[in-house]
């Protein structure tokens, strides 16, 4: 069986962390957040058949989503996946919910985002296929807007993934749409599961993933505010937070603190400059320094700054004392308390180092 197409991100020894898009897109959905979570996870987005890169012929018409999660199935055992967490979007998120309830042994944890256990009347599912058969997808994807969108947002990308779909592949998870009906299936599933429902949305209005949350034991649901369909597009910041807690706990609370102390322009160009060689070390920032310690209240922020500093000093770190210099000040030191740590230094680490020190701290201060 061939794999579906796709894309990988973040260090391959981090927890790994499937995201599937809805149907008519791409990987292309998760442009915004899934560089986010590649910090803490090894990401894997994937395309359903006959979208994105992924080949058409791995679906046939009248395919349910019982298929559909056969191939995501598919996919992690060729990467030697046996358990893993899952994000899915609109037919995804039912993918992953068919997972959880039929294949729960595989399934980490679980978020579902503008999704449904039944997408209403099966016919008009099954109108739309004939109608994708008979006529291709330009029509439909004219459309595509209104579906996906609030009237203040929009993405042509998106747009023409849908407009670019196989129109065959479509059809068939038009098909595999008609026949789900997971309602009575929905008190089996154990994985942790969050709800994701953009308030605006008209396809799976908020009232679906109600009825998710009703029927998941344990289940904790988010709506977002001014958000439609493809709310992770939309309003990837809101959704990212909802994600990040759900999947990463600590470590997502590292990349927070990680921003707060250093600051979001340094923290994204660290990211932009992140490779497959250096990916596996940013993980490990993430979680251990910023998940662990600079989380650890034992000492105040203010009290890991200053101790920060001294092992800076100490080991004459000047680029990283720099960067610290500016978290310093982010965590309320003032130009007088930085100077007297590194005055300290000067005692026990010694005069040289301290002097070192001294250089770059005014010319930190010089420059804020």
């Amino acid at each position: 069986m061939t794999t579906p197409h796709h894309t990988t991100e973040g260090s391959p020894t981090a927890p790994p962390l499937l995201l599937g898009p809805s149907l008519g897109t791409s990987t292309a959905l998760w442009d915004a957040v899934a560089p986010e979570l590649s910090t803490t996870h090894h990401v894997i987005r994937f395309d359903l058949p006959g979208h994105g890169h992924s080949p058409a012929s791995l679906i046939k018409d009248g395919a349910t989503i019982a298929d559909l999660a056969a191939l995501v199935l598919h996919l992690a055992d060729e990467l030697g996946l046996d358990r893993f967490a899952y994000a899915g979007v609109s037919i995804s998120g039912a993918i992953g919910l068919h997972l959880a309830a039929h294949h729960p042994e595989r399934i980490e944890r679980l978020a579902v985002l503008c999704s449904s256990a039944r997408f209403g009347d099966p016919q008009q599912w099954l109108d739309r296929a004939a109608l994708v058969r008979r006529e291709g997808l330009d029509a439909l994807a004219a459309g595509a807007p209104d579906r996906w969108f609030t009237p203040a947002y929009s993405s042509e990308r998106l747009v023409d993934d849908h407009r670019t779909a196989d129109p065959r592949a479509y059809a068939s998870c038009c098909d595999a749409l008609a026949s789900y009906d997971l309602r009575a299936h929905l008190p089996v599933i154990t994985a942790p599961t969050l709800l994701v429902a953009g308030r605006e949305d008209p396809a799976t209005p908020p009232a679906h993933l109600r009825e998710l949350a009703d029927g998941i034991t344990g289940s904790t649901l988010t709506e977002i505010p001014n958000a439609s369909h493809l709310a992770v597009a939309e309003s990837p910041g809101p959704v990212l937070a909802a994600l990040r807690g759900h999947f990463t706990g600590p470590a997502g609370l590292g990349m927070a603190v990680r921003r707060e102390v250093l600051g979001t322009a340094h923290v994204n160009r660290a990211q932009q400059r992140q490779t497959e060689l250096t990916a596996r070390f940013q993980d490990f920032i993430t979680r251990y320094a910023w998940g662990e310690i600079w989380t650890d209240e034992t000492l105040s922020r203010r009290e890991h700054s200053m101790i920060t500093l001294t092992a800076l000093v100490a080991g004459g770190h000047l680029d990283e004392l720099a960067l610290h210099v500016r978290a310093a000040r982010r965590n309320g030191l003032t130009p007088r308390e930085i100077a007297a740590v590194v005055q300290q230094c000067a005692v026990y680490v010694g005069v040289p180092a301290a002097n070192a020190a001294f250089g770059v701290v005014q010319g930190v201060l010089e420059d804020s």
